[in-house]
């Protein structure tokens, strides 16, 4: 299968709580600390499971440091994709919105340290 994603996911393990969605409009979701556990990361995004139903089009703030980086990153991430599991989880595709690209060392960084 042809690879057509932009950017190379990474593996990584975080864990990321959420409490507060929102939309374009404005619209706040509140939600009970979701619980999300970060699989993969790339430049353009992440994937993560997690046993909370979050509806798709929602964004969130998430802070994330990647590969013992110091420098905790501020990202903006928009829920693309959901699929559910039969356990009743679901795996959910995201994007980072409006992140500068000279924040891409941290990831150039990262892939170098997990190929070697």
């Amino acid at each position: 299968m042809e690879e057509k994603r932009k950017y190379k996911r990474l593996p990584i393990t975080l864990h990321l709580e959420v409490s507060n969605l929102f939309n374009q409009a404005n619209t706040s979701l509140p939600i009970n600390h979701a619980d999300l556990e970060v699989f993969d990361i790339s430049k353009a995004g992440i994937g993560f499971t997690s046993t909370s139903d979050l509806p798709l089009d929602y964004y969130f703030n998430a802070s994330i440091s990647v590969s013992g980086n110091a420098k905790e990153l501020k990202y903006v991430v928009k829920i693309i994709r959901k699929i559910s599991n039969e356990d009743g989880s679901f795996v959910y595709g995201c994007e980072f919105v409006g992140i500068a690209s000279i924040f891409d060392y941290v990831f150039d960084d990262y892939e170098k340290l997990i190929d070697s």
